[in-house]
This record gives C-alpha cells, sequence and structure tokens, in this order.
C-alpha cells in the first residue's frame, strides 16, 4: 500500500457541519462513496484501507467518517441524519451522483439515500446492512446478536480488550484479520473522540443509534442497480436480512460469501475490489 491516510485526509465544511472525508483517484473518473459501520472506531479509512487504493484506479474516491464518528463533528442521535450528510457531501465536492458502497450501517445510510435522493445515486453496493429497525437485526433465539452485543460493550468500555473481541466475532478468520494492530487502532479511535461513544450509547438507550431507517416498502421503486455481497457466516447481522433485501430491490443480484464476516471488504478485500470494479464500471 503507499497511499496513507494522512496523505489522502480532507476536511469541508458542508450545510450538515464538519465532515473529514478520505480522497483519492481522479477527481474526473466516475465518483463512488464509501460509508463505514457503526462500531467504535470506525472510521472511512479503517473500514476500506484495503479497497481505497485499488478502486481509486479505477474511481474518484470518497469515503467520509460519517457525523459522530471518527474526525467529523459529534451528533446527537436527534441531530443524525447520515443520507443528508452525505448528499451535502456531494455538494461541496461538486459531485452530483455517485455509487454508494455500504458496509453495515453504512447500507442502511445507502438505501436511504437510494430512496429519499435517488437522482444521486448511480449504483448500489452493500455489505451486511439490516433490513429494518430493531428487533429484526436479531439473533434466531431473539434479542440483540452476538455481534452486535459484543459491538455496544466495545462502546461502554472502548479498551484494547474490547476492541480485540469485537475484531474477532466481525471476522470469520479473526486469527488473520483480528490482529492487534487493527484492535490497537480501533481502540485509539474510539478513545480520541469520547463524546462520539457517548451519544451512541444515549442513542442505544433511545431504541438505537440510528434514528431513519428506509423503509422496505419504498425499495420496490428504485430501478438504481444494486449488488448486495453478504457474508454467510456474519455474527453480526443475519445473512437472510440481504435476501429479503434482494427480495424488494427489482434491478439487484446478490452474492453470498462463504467464510466471510462481516467485513467482506476486508476478508475478502481482491474479490470485492474486482465485484466493484465490473459492477460499477459494467452498469
Amino acid at each position: 500500500m503507499t497511499l496513507t491516510s494522512e496523505q489522502t485526509s480532507r476536511t469541508l465544511e458542508t450545510a450538515s457541519g464538519t465532515i473529514h472525508f478520505y480522497e483519492a483517484g481522479d477527481p474526473a473518473s466516475p465518483a463512488v462513496v464509501l460509508l463505514h459501520g457503526s462500531g467504535p472506531g470506525a472510521t472511512g479509512w479503517s473500514n476500506f484501507k484495503t479497497n481505497i487504493e485499488v478502486l481509486a484506479e479505477h474511481f474518484h474516491v470518497i469515503a467520509p467518517d460519517m457525523p459522530g464518528w471518527g474526525r467529523s463533528q459529534a451528533v446527537t442521535r436527534e441531530e443524525s441524519d447520515h443520507a443528508r450528510a452525505a448528499v451535502d457531501l456531494l455538494d461541496a465536492l461538486g459531485i452530483e451522483q455517485a455509487a454508494f458502497i455500504g458496509n453495515s450501517m453504512g447500507g442502511i445510510t445507502t438505501l436511504r439515500v437510494a430512496t429519499e435522493f435517488p437522482e444521486r445515486v448511480s449504483h448500489i453496493i452493500t455489505m451486511g446492512p439490516g433490513s429494518g429497525p430493531q428487533p429484526k437485526i436479531v439473533s434466531p433465539g431473539g434479542g440483540l446478536s452476538e455481534g452486535m452485543r459484543t459491538l455496544v460493550a466495545a462502546y461502554r468500555d472502548p479498551s484494547v480488550e474490547s476492541m480485540t473481541r469485537l475484531t474477532e466475532v466481525m471476522t470469520y478468520d479473526s486469527a488473520r484479520f483480528a490482529t492487534p494492530e487493527l484492535a490497537a487502532e480501533r481502540a485509539e479511535n474510539a478513545n480520541a473522540h469520547p463524546e462520539h461513544l457517548a451519544n451512541y450509547l444515549d442513542g442505544f438507550a433511545k431504541g438505537g443509534p440510528i434514528a431513519k431507517w428506509f423503509r422496505l416498502e419504498d425499495l420496490p421503486k428504485v430501478q438504481i442497480p444494486a449488488l448486495l455481497i453478504h457474508g454467510r457466516d456474519d455474527r453480526v447481522v443475519h445473512f437472510e436480512n440481504t435476501l429479503l433485501l434482494l427480495a424488494h430491490l427489482p434491478n439487484s443480484r446478490a452474492v453470498l460469501l462463504n467464510r466471510c464476516g462481516h467485513w467482506a471488504q476486508v476478508e475478502h478485500a481482491d474479490e470485492f475490489n474486482r465485484l466493484v470494479i465490473d459492477f460499477v464500471s459494467a452498469n
């Protein structure tokens, strides 16, 4: 990897406030927006550092820290609107339309942008989003999934030990991908912004940190090409959520990856990058 986080780091004032993001690639190329998940210490770089450089050979890549995460401004549950923030970032960058690629919470935002601002979205790509608010993201026995329980525990105790458990539950091959370096990076990111931790836990107590979801009944109206990727071994959001989305999105196809947890873009980075390049380039 030749690109670094600091080389690609940018900050802009937008109509939704201060947004920090990572940018790479030719601004004249088609734009892709990479949206991270909701875990403590998540940033555009931490979720997509294995993808940004490869995708930037083909696209203008934008990977924001969403409001309430990373170096972007803090927001409460009531103030948070990630779909609006994503569109405001496009406006600030002078980008009319982009492919939206979202992991977990980022996938939920991607589907909201597609239903509320469809003219701004050229392609939909999701990895492991839920199909609706709690309690739809649950384990078969009821209650939060194993991954969500571990995630919330890491918000309450953002230590390296907690981040180790979190990265282990996010991945299938934890011996390879849940490294001590990644756990330390996530702990450092999380502890650098205690306001984000407090706001997440406050939002969780009020019914979940994501106040605004897409509606399943709106998805059949969406004609944007959609690629839905999910890990067969996802312990955070069960892959059946993606099968439900597939049934509602008329112009969609799904890729189910064996030996893959919640981070398809990390565990199967080469295949993920090829899928994205081919899908965005061909549709």
